[in-house]
Protein backbone atom coordinates (compact mmCIF):
# COMPACT_ATOMS: atom_id res chain seq x y z
CA UNK A 1 0.00 0.00 0.00
CA UNK A 2 1.30 3.25 -0.63
CA UNK A 3 1.85 6.04 1.55
CA UNK A 4 -1.51 8.31 1.60
CA UNK A 5 -1.77 12.07 2.88
CA UNK A 6 -1.33 15.57 1.34
CA UNK A 7 1.58 14.26 -0.56
CA UNK A 8 -0.53 12.69 -3.10
CA UNK A 9 -1.39 15.64 -5.26
CA UNK A 10 0.52 17.67 -7.08
CA UNK A 11 -0.33 20.72 -5.07
CA UNK A 12 -0.05 19.34 -1.73
CA UNK A 13 3.40 17.78 -2.33
CA UNK A 14 4.85 21.68 -3.82
CA UNK A 15 3.58 22.58 -0.22
CA UNK A 16 5.18 19.88 1.47
CA UNK A 17 8.11 19.83 0.10
CA UNK A 18 9.23 23.34 0.80
CA UNK A 19 11.97 22.78 2.82
CA UNK A 20 13.27 21.00 -0.20
CA UNK A 21 13.71 23.94 -2.55
CA UNK A 22 13.61 23.23 -6.14
CA UNK A 23 17.17 24.71 -6.90
CA UNK A 24 19.05 24.85 -3.94
CA UNK A 25 20.41 21.26 -4.52
CA UNK A 26 20.52 18.23 -2.75
CA UNK A 27 21.03 18.12 1.42
CA UNK A 28 24.95 17.26 2.86
CA UNK A 29 24.75 13.84 3.89
CA UNK A 30 23.72 13.27 7.52
CA UNK A 31 25.77 11.17 8.43
CA UNK A 32 26.21 7.42 7.70
CA UNK A 33 22.87 4.80 7.84
CA UNK A 34 23.22 0.97 7.24
CA UNK A 35 20.95 -0.88 5.30
CA UNK A 36 18.69 -1.99 7.94
CA UNK A 37 18.40 2.00 8.64
CA UNK A 38 17.03 2.59 5.55
CA UNK A 39 15.02 -0.26 5.89
CA UNK A 40 13.31 1.09 8.57
CA UNK A 41 12.85 4.59 7.24
CA UNK A 42 11.40 2.94 4.01
CA UNK A 43 8.96 1.27 6.14
CA UNK A 44 7.83 3.92 8.12
CA UNK A 45 7.69 6.36 4.64
CA UNK A 46 5.54 3.75 3.69
CA UNK A 47 3.19 4.51 6.54
CA UNK A 48 3.06 8.34 6.24
CA UNK A 49 5.98 9.41 8.12
CA UNK A 50 7.21 12.87 7.26
CA UNK A 51 9.56 12.80 9.47
CA UNK A 52 11.14 9.39 8.43
CA UNK A 53 10.90 11.13 5.02
CA UNK A 54 12.71 13.82 6.03
CA UNK A 55 15.71 11.61 6.90
CA UNK A 56 15.86 10.15 4.28
CA UNK A 57 16.30 12.96 1.99
CA UNK A 58 19.19 14.20 4.64
CA UNK A 59 20.75 10.87 4.50
CA UNK A 60 20.67 9.83 0.57
CA UNK A 61 19.54 13.42 -1.02
CA UNK A 62 23.64 13.58 -2.24
CA UNK A 63 24.24 10.08 -3.20
CA UNK A 64 20.89 10.58 -5.30
CA UNK A 65 21.59 14.03 -6.95
CA UNK A 66 24.76 12.81 -8.45
CA UNK A 67 22.90 9.32 -10.07
CA UNK A 68 20.78 12.59 -11.49
CA UNK A 69 23.09 14.94 -12.44
CA UNK A 70 25.45 12.11 -14.26
CA UNK A 71 22.45 11.45 -16.63
CA UNK A 72 21.32 14.76 -17.37
CA UNK A 73 24.50 16.56 -16.89
CA UNK A 74 22.83 19.91 -16.25
CA UNK A 75 22.14 20.47 -12.54
CA UNK A 76 18.97 22.37 -13.13
CA UNK A 77 17.49 19.37 -14.82
CA UNK A 78 18.82 17.27 -12.29
CA UNK A 79 17.52 18.67 -8.97
CA UNK A 80 14.18 18.43 -10.59
CA UNK A 81 14.72 14.99 -11.26
CA UNK A 82 15.98 14.54 -7.67
CA UNK A 83 12.34 16.03 -6.34
CA UNK A 84 10.02 13.94 -9.01
CA UNK A 85 12.77 10.77 -7.55
CA UNK A 86 11.41 11.54 -4.30
CA UNK A 87 7.78 11.94 -5.00
CA UNK A 88 7.63 8.26 -6.40
CA UNK A 89 9.79 7.26 -3.73
CA UNK A 90 6.79 8.89 -1.20
CA UNK A 91 4.37 7.43 -3.35
CA UNK A 92 5.45 3.86 -3.45
CA UNK A 93 7.41 3.12 -0.37
CA UNK A 94 4.58 0.92 0.08
CA UNK A 95 5.96 -1.53 -2.37
CA UNK A 96 9.74 -1.27 -1.49
CA UNK A 97 10.48 -4.95 -0.84
CA UNK A 98 13.98 -5.44 0.81
CA UNK A 99 14.30 -9.31 0.48
CA UNK A 100 16.49 -9.52 -2.21
CA UNK A 101 17.87 -5.87 -3.04
CA UNK A 102 19.29 -3.58 -1.06
CA UNK A 103 17.55 -0.20 -0.12
CA UNK A 104 20.09 1.57 -1.60
CA UNK A 105 19.58 0.09 -4.73
CA UNK A 106 16.31 0.82 -4.86
CA UNK A 107 15.99 4.10 -4.58
CA UNK A 108 19.41 4.93 -7.05
CA UNK A 109 17.52 2.80 -9.62
CA UNK A 110 14.72 5.22 -9.32
CA UNK A 111 16.89 7.81 -9.56
CA UNK A 112 18.53 6.91 -12.73
CA UNK A 113 15.35 5.86 -14.32
CA UNK A 114 13.11 9.02 -13.85
CA UNK A 115 16.60 11.08 -14.98
CA UNK A 116 16.44 8.69 -18.08
CA UNK A 117 12.74 9.54 -18.97
CA UNK A 118 12.92 13.14 -18.31
CA UNK A 119 15.82 12.95 -20.99
CA UNK A 120 14.50 10.90 -23.38
CA UNK A 121 11.81 13.90 -23.23
CA UNK A 122 13.84 16.15 -23.99
CA UNK A 123 16.16 14.53 -26.55
CA UNK A 124 15.79 12.86 -29.82
CA UNK A 125 15.96 9.02 -29.50
CA UNK A 126 19.67 9.36 -31.73
CA UNK A 127 20.49 11.06 -29.19
CA UNK A 128 19.79 9.13 -26.83
CA UNK A 129 21.19 6.30 -28.29
CA UNK A 130 24.71 7.67 -28.66
CA UNK A 131 24.87 8.21 -24.93
CA UNK A 132 25.25 4.45 -24.29
CA UNK A 133 27.95 4.57 -22.12
CA UNK A 134 26.04 6.97 -19.86
CA UNK A 135 22.66 5.91 -19.49
CA UNK A 136 21.02 2.53 -19.02
CA UNK A 137 20.28 0.29 -21.93
CA UNK A 138 16.83 -0.31 -23.47
CA UNK A 139 14.30 -2.61 -22.29
CA UNK A 140 15.29 -2.88 -19.18
CA UNK A 141 13.64 -1.75 -16.28
CA UNK A 142 14.43 -2.29 -13.12
CA UNK A 143 12.47 0.65 -11.52
CA UNK A 144 8.94 -0.78 -12.82
CA UNK A 145 9.53 -4.30 -11.38
CA UNK A 146 10.68 -3.15 -7.85
CA UNK A 147 7.85 -1.06 -7.80
CA UNK A 148 5.87 -3.35 -8.79
CA UNK A 149 6.72 -5.16 -5.19
CA UNK A 150 7.01 -9.14 -6.40
CA UNK A 151 9.89 -9.01 -8.74
CA UNK A 152 12.59 -7.86 -6.23
CA UNK A 153 13.79 -11.68 -5.41
CA UNK A 154 13.49 -12.69 -8.91
CA UNK A 155 15.74 -10.14 -10.41
CA UNK A 156 18.28 -10.66 -7.34
CA UNK A 157 18.04 -14.58 -8.25
CA UNK A 158 18.28 -13.66 -11.76
CA UNK A 159 21.38 -11.61 -11.25
CA UNK A 160 22.95 -13.98 -9.22
CA UNK A 161 23.00 -16.50 -12.32
CA UNK A 162 25.55 -14.40 -14.03
CA UNK A 163 29.04 -15.25 -14.31
CA UNK A 164 31.08 -12.70 -11.86
CA UNK A 165 32.84 -10.25 -13.21
CA UNK A 166 29.92 -9.78 -15.02
CA UNK A 167 27.29 -9.81 -11.77
CA UNK A 168 29.37 -6.79 -11.11
CA UNK A 169 28.99 -5.07 -14.12
CA UNK A 170 25.64 -5.82 -14.50
CA UNK A 171 24.95 -4.55 -10.47
CA UNK A 172 27.12 -1.40 -11.34
CA UNK A 173 25.85 -0.08 -14.88
CA UNK A 174 21.77 -0.54 -14.31
CA UNK A 175 21.51 -0.50 -10.21
CA UNK A 176 24.43 1.47 -8.88
CA UNK A 177 24.65 4.37 -11.83
CA UNK A 178 28.01 3.69 -12.98
CA UNK A 179 29.02 4.88 -16.15
CA UNK A 180 30.26 2.27 -18.99
CA UNK A 181 33.99 4.25 -18.13
CA UNK A 182 33.68 3.67 -14.52
CA UNK A 183 33.12 -0.05 -14.75
CA UNK A 184 35.82 -0.18 -17.19
CA UNK A 185 38.50 1.10 -14.60
CA UNK A 186 36.98 -0.27 -12.15
CA UNK A 187 36.88 -4.41 -13.63
CA UNK A 188 40.40 -3.79 -15.47
CA UNK A 189 38.66 -4.16 -19.26
CA UNK A 190 38.83 -2.10 -22.23
CA UNK A 191 35.27 -0.13 -22.88
CA UNK A 192 34.17 -2.29 -25.98
CA UNK A 193 34.17 -5.19 -23.48
CA UNK A 194 31.94 -3.73 -21.09
CA UNK A 195 29.44 -2.97 -23.30
CA UNK A 196 29.54 -6.60 -24.71
CA UNK A 197 29.25 -8.08 -21.17
CA UNK A 198 26.14 -5.75 -20.40
CA UNK A 199 24.51 -6.72 -23.91
CA UNK A 200 24.99 -10.13 -23.40
CA UNK A 201 23.86 -9.81 -19.95
CA UNK A 202 20.71 -8.04 -20.88
CA UNK A 203 20.34 -11.08 -22.81
CA UNK A 204 20.38 -13.75 -20.32
CA UNK A 205 18.50 -11.60 -17.93
CA UNK A 206 15.58 -11.12 -20.08
CA UNK A 207 15.49 -14.83 -20.72
CA UNK A 208 15.68 -15.53 -16.90
CA UNK A 209 12.71 -12.73 -16.27
CA UNK A 210 10.53 -14.68 -18.77
CA UNK A 211 10.83 -18.09 -17.31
Amino acid sequence: MSATSEFDTDEGWRAATRKFPRRTGPKASAGPVTAEDLDEIIARISLADRQAFSRLYDCTSSKLFGVCLRVLKNRASAEDALQETYMKIWRYAGNYQSGGISPMTWLITIARNTSIDKLRATRDTDDIADMEGTLAAPGLTPEQAVIAGGEAMRIAICLGQLDDPRDKAVRGAYLEGCSYAELAETLDIPLNTVRTWLRRSLISLKECMTK
